[in-house]
């Protein structure tokens, strides 16, 4: 399509301009000159009128452009990517961040309301901002994911297909150079020597210190190498240490989870609801959960919901995502950076190995096994319980509040329902996924808590520090 429209725009100026170069070069009387200018006035008249046809608002005000769209193309990339994203979950935030800050950027070169996420690109007045954000999001999806090739084209084109050609010829251009610089930014972002298993990492025997369980060896120990969207460094918002196993504070946290998180059938009932129950398993996607959908899927949706809801423009849609996903990216980067510090031992372990803690308010139990399975890394601090700080904060930063209505919906594989849930807050939601991971038994209170207070300083900062008003939005 792109290439038609290219062909299209130099016939239209190719064909009066010839007509000039035969009046001059056949022109031998003494009004040549006239002739000539007076048909070389007559073309550019045509020209112009033509070009103005054919580009059909490609000089209309960039603010009559833009005001108007709705943010359908950033949620209709952000849900092709949902279907398509392949590998392991640690890396999926990525893909998710670098989708949503290339089309970002693609869009706020055209508005100019927001500062650009990372790209500063120059783009012409009357370019489409929805084909600047269409091809970009095209770009990216082909280039991590070569397999979405055909529905990429399908979508991409049926996207464009409405846009005003000279508007859309613009708004492509710009749409590329923003994904080939996010791209070309994070081809060597450290995350290819951290995935999917970097070298094997030394477990230690000592009491308190990581041991692996039955998922294995320790995974992405690396991932502290990877660099941060927005962040200046992963350890930039590192938890403070954990309670030392002797104290108070480790002996309640160890003895709540042994008692919540235990699994059922064993010689003692877990002290757990079954809505607790259906959290843990829900957000682990596990048990009679399998396969239904996950955190960053989930966090997606909200996005989308919320956005619609508040019907934004298509400029605010596309900062609401961009700076969701990098908030989401780097908080699980500041917690998984954050177990490759402390190297706290999981509770499955730990409940087995009390008797070396040194703290007579915990008791060894051989056999204690979780709800849900151990993931291959260290406790200290929760992953899952990041995720969802990271997205909550975010969203009520931008929203301006953290009282919203929404309810957030778990789907199976082929987007059955399985689950909806209301909320009234951000923070519920996110705290019932934190909590989730107590009662699924694979984290002590301490590290919800930890992360709880690291996370949302993540997305504080991000938001503080990007994409942020222009002057002339200010004003």
């Amino acid at each position: 399509m792109i290439q038609e429209l290219h062909t299209e725009l130099r016939a239209v100026v190719a064909a009066p301009l010839q007509r000039v170069h035969h009046i001059a070069t056949s022109s031998r009387d003494g009004n040549s000159l006239t002739n000539i200018d007076g048909a070389l006035m007559n073309t550019m008249r045509h020209w112009a009128a033509v070009f103005v046809v054919v580009t059909s608002g490609v000089l209309t005000p960039r603010a009559v452009a833009t005001e108007q769209a709705s943010g359908d193309v950033i949620i209709e990339w952000n849900q092709l990517l949902q279907r398509n994203i392949t590998g392991p979950p640690v890396g999926q935030p990525r893909n998710y961040a670098i989708l949503h800050i290339a089309m970002a950027d693609a869009v706020v070169s055209i508005d100019r309301r927001y500062r650009p996420f990372h790209a500063n690109l120059w783009a012409p007045s009357g370019a489409s901002a929805e084909a600047a954000a269409a091809q970009a999001g095209h770009d990216v999806l082909v280039s991590l994911f070569p397999a979405t090739q055909a529905a990429a084209d399908t979508a991409l084109t049926n996207r464009l297909a409405p846009i005003p050609p000279g508007r859309r010829v613009l708004g492509v251009q710009v749409g590329m150079r923003a994904a080939a610089a996010i791209l070309a930014w994070r081809q060597n972002d450290g995350y290819g020597s951290a995935n999917p298993q970097p070298p094997a990492f030394l477990a230690s025997t000592l009491p308190g210190i990581w041991r692996p369980t039955a998922s294995g060896p320790y995974q992405y120990s690396e991932i502290g190498n990877v660099e941060p969207f927005g962040l200046l460094t992963p350890s930039q918002f590192l938890p403070t240490p954990f309670p030392q196993l002797e104290s108070t504070a480790y002996a309640e946290a160890l003895n709540e989870v042994k008692a919540v998180g235990r699994a059922p059938g064993g010689p003692v009932a877990p002290v757990r609801t079954a809505e607790e129950t259906r959290f843990a398993q829900l957000f682990a996607g596990v048990g009679t959960f399998a396969n239904v959908t996950g955190p960053f899927r989930l966090w997606s949706n909200v996005a989308r919901d919320l956005s619609q809801q508040k019907s934004l423009s298509l400029v605010d849609t596309a900062r609401l995502f961009a700076l969701t996903m990098a908030s989401i990216h780097d908080s699980l980067l500041t917690s998984h950076s954050s177990k490759a510090v402390y190297r706290l031992w999981r509770p499955e372990t730990a409940i087995a190995h009390a008797d070396l803690d040194n703290n007579s308010a915990t008791e060894a139990e051989a056999g204690w096994t979780p709800l849900i399975p151990t993931p291959p890394y260290p406790a200290y601090s929760s992953n899952m319980t990041c995720i969802g700080s990271g997205a909550s904060r975010m969203l009520a930063n931008v929203l301006g509040s953290d009282s919203q209505a929404f309810t957030a919906t778990w789907y199976t594989a082929s987007d059955a329902i399985v689950h909806a849930q209301p909320y009234m807050s951000l923070f519920q939601l996110g705290n019932d996924e934190a909590h989730s991971r107590i009662w699924g038994g694979i984290h002590y209170r301490f590290d919800i808590d930890a992360s709880q207070v690291s996370c949302p300083q993540v997305a504080d900062y991000v938001f503080d520090n990007y994409m942020r008003p222009t002057r002339q939005t200010e004003e």
